[in-house]
């Protein structure tokens, strides 16, 4: 399962050919459509149509996990005690990506650190 984070949905927002290829790669290996915890809206969005725009349009294009059931909240506070950094909602997209899950992030360092407990979980650089 692929997850985005803000830095990974706001990187494939931008609608330039090197982001229209890497979405096309991520079609053709079947990792697409990727996962957006609802928790990364928060983060990602301003709340002004002109301003989400971009957003809005990849996220028709995404999975929206609008839940965050108690298990997994859990497990993320679990990750985020161990990791012993993070916020909370890269926690909670590191939880999500779990097992063999691929996280595209600009945020390497914390949400390394928390997939470094995690289960099988790789974060990819965008």
């Amino acid at each position: 399962m692929l997850v985005l984070d803000s830095g990974g949905l706001s990187f494939l927002a931008k609608r330039n050919q090197d982001t229209v290829a890497f979405i096309r790669v991520l079609v053709r290996d079947g990792a697409w459509p990727p996962m957006v915890p609802s928790v990364v809206l928060a983060e990602s969005t301003t709340g002004r149509q002109r301003d989400d725009a971009a957003l809005n349009r990849l996220l028709k294009t995404c999975n929206v996990a609008e839940s965050l059931s108690e298990s997994l909240a859990r497990r993320a506070g679990a990750l985020r005690h161990l990791a012993r950094r993070g916020s909370a909602v890269d926690a909670v997209v590191v939880a999500i990506a779990e097992p063999d899950g691929v996280v595209l992030s600009g945020d390497i360092e914390d949400l390394g650190a928390l997939a470094a407990h995690a289960t099988a979980v790789r974060i990819e650089r965008v």
